[in-house]
């Protein structure tokens, strides 16, 4: 991503080579000079009392026929309390995790994020901006993934205002948004990436969580970093079939898996009748021709393998009857 002082348009790459492109802001934070609100509290109130006072005299002045000089000091005592008046507008109060972006006709002054009682121009205009950490769910929302299977994805994504000029001045509703960009990048990852992998060697979003959460991390931390927003963290909260094709897709996982557990079963029959036989050559226990030890073979894997209990048979004759 671009650095504040470049021009153009920010451009991100994600894993699968795609680009981002989202236009690079044009205002950026900073911090606006204030002073201590207790201090200008007290200046307020000594020029209000002080020029009522002042009003008070001067009308008494008037009152015996004083003339000029009650004249004036009527005037300084308007002007006195009301400029006592109109300084307590600049009053701000600042609470932890909020800032104030501040605003003199129509341009952007500065933000104030030290938290307390400050006093800034009283004519300016202050926007109360959270800065606290915040979390947003996406609704469950049904799409294609990369096989074209419908699938039902929901995600949370965590994030905090990093720059509030950004945030007021780059777009309309930050909030919103954030929350159409989750949306968006939660879309676009969900039809990137298959559902399961099918023991294929690529990338999907069920047996590999960690790299499709960075993956969107990365996309939504693109999309709206143009609104000072940063994304601390997303992850995938539900991915599921949709109903019209989970109870196929349920077979089609349990037939796997009842293929993968005969593989097992049959790798390891073969390996115990290698050893049986190997067993009975290396100590003489009999002597078996190659037939022999076909059958012998057959009926250790028909044991072995068979998804029933065997019933013995027991022979009273020969080995060969």
């Amino acid at each position: 991503m671009k650095s504040p002082t470049g021009k153009g348009e920010a451009m991100v790459n994600t894993l699968e080579g795609s680009v981002v492109d989202m236009p690079a802001p044009h205002t950026y934070e900073r911090p606006v000079k204030a002073a201590n609100g207790f201090v200008m509290l007290s200046v307020a109130t000594v020029l209000g009392l002080g020029g009522l006072a002042v009003l008070v005299l001067g009308i008494a002045m008037l009152a015996s026929d004083s003339g000029t000089a009650g004249l004036a000091l009527l005037v300084l005592g308007v002007l006195a309390t009301l400029i006592g008046f109109f300084m307590l507008f600049g009053l701000t109060a600042v609470a932890p995790g909020e800032a104030r972006v501040v605003q003199l006709l129509g341009r952007y002054v500065g933000t104030l994020r030290t938290p307390g009682f400050q006093w800034v121009n009283p004519i300016t205009v202050r926007r109360r901006v959270s800065t606290r950490i915040r979390n947003h769910e996406t609704d469950v929302t049904k799409v294609n993934d990369a096989d074209g299977n419908p699938i039902q994805i929901a995600t949370v994504v965590v994030w905090q205002v990093q720059d509030t000029a950004q945030a007021v001045f780059e777009v309309d509703d930050f909030v919103e948004f954030v929350a159409i960009q989750a949306e968006t990048a939660v879309r676009h990852i969900a039809g990137t990436y298959p559902y399961d992998a099918h023991g294929e060697p690529r990338l999907s979003l069920r047996d590999n969580a960690d790299e499709i959460n960075d993956q969107l991390s990365t996309e939504i931390a693109a999309r709206v970093a143009s609104a000072g927003v940063k994304v601390i963290e997303s992850r995938i909260i539900h991915l599921a079939y949709a109903p019209e094709i989970a109870h196929a897709m349920l077979r089609r996982q349990q037939a796997g898996a009842v293929v993968a557990a005969r593989q097992r079963i049959v790798e390891g029959a073969v390996g115990m009748v290698e050893m049986a036989l190997a067993k009975l050559a290396e100590h003489d226990v009999v002597e078996l021709d190659e037939e022999r030890k076909a059958a012998m073979v057959s009926n250790l894997l028909v044991v072995l393998v068979g998804d029933r209990d065997t019933q013995p048979v027991v022979n009273t004759g020969t080995l060969y009857q």
